[in-house]
């Protein structure tokens, strides 16, 4: 049991410094363009920002807890984690595009979202942080959730989560000064990579969860069953189980599911990005002159 805690709640030790090292950075360019702007008085106003989008995801962490485990039972609390979890896979996959088209700008952009809310007044320096840090606080939140409730029902996700969003605070603040030096694309390609993964299990365990409450067919297609000669509360089975959801056993549909999903995100994208240049047509005299 001891090791199948500590296996939960280092994937979402992973899942907190990942996507708490997105926020961290975005609030560091936020503070950067603030210093470079002589207006070091607008700091409080991005710290509130900051301050209500953390609250907000937990109050969203709570309540998805709260309905999970006091409200919901049997087949209804299946198909609402399997519900949440597939919330939490569109969610991340869109956010792993996301970053992936604006990593490499992300600093200009920001720069230029700040210098207009500087002339809006406070209220919107406000809004900006809230905004750049809640996309982050509200992922993070569903994805510990839907892997918590596909390992066990213990403190340890949540542990796992604080530790992860504590160290990339600290990692925050160590590139606070080198921010201008930070490859944002290598590093986001790279952690994006990790997510596809943990992505890809929670599908997995929505589909499970569809099976087990009789929405989807094939709960007894199992593709394999290495329960025993694998042993289920192994370091490795359960650390497995715990980041990318790859289990003893699965069905047909689970391992389709997982295969499909990390398979085509994951050739997305690494797939090059077409240039402005290509993507033109070129006019017929153009072409002729050429």
């Amino acid at each position: 049991m001891g090791v199948h805690v500590g296996a939960v709640f280092f994937a979402s030790y992973l899942v907190g410094l990942r996507d708490g090292l997105e926020a961290a950075l975005v609030v560091a360019i936020l503070l950067t363009v603030l210093a470079r702007s002589a207006r070091l008085d607008a700091r409080a106003s991005l710290w509130w920002g900051v301050g209500a989008a953390v609250l907000v995801a937990a109050a969203l962490g709570a309540v998805l807890t709260y309905v999970a485990t006091a409200l919901l039972r049997g087949v209804r609390l299946e198909l609402f984690e399997a519900v949440t979890s597939l919330v939490a896979v569109a969610m991340v996959t869109w956010m792993i595009f996301w970053m992936r088209r604006s990593a490499r700008a992300l600093k200009t952009e920001l720069t230029g979202k700040l210098t207009a809310a500087l002339g809006m007044g406070r209220a919107a320096i406000a809004g900006l942080a809230f905004v750049a840090v809640i996309r982050e606080g509200v992922e993070m939140v569903l994805l510990v959730f839907a892997a918590a409730e596909a390992a066990t029902r213990t403190v340890a996700p949540l542990l796992g989560m604080l530790a992860g969003v504590l160290s990339a605070v600290l990692l925050g603040y160590l590139m606070h000064r080198a921010v201008a030096r930070v490859d944002l694309g290598r590093l986001f390609a790279w952690t994006g990579v990790l997510l596809v993964l943990i992505a890809a299990g929670i599908a997995k365990y929505a589909v499970h969860g569809f099976q087990i409450a009789g929405a989807l067919p094939g709960a007894g297609d199992l593709a394999y069953d290495v329960s025993r000669t694998v042993e289920p509360a192994s370091w490795y089975a359960t650390l497995l189980a715990a980041t990318i959801n790859l289990t003893p056993s699965a069905t047909v549909l689970e391992i389709a599911t997982w295969a499909v999903y990390a398979t085509v995100v994951l050739l997305v994208f690494f797939r090059p990005a077409a240039s402005a240049k290509q993507a033109e047509p070129v006019p017929d005299g153009e072409r002729a002159a050429v």
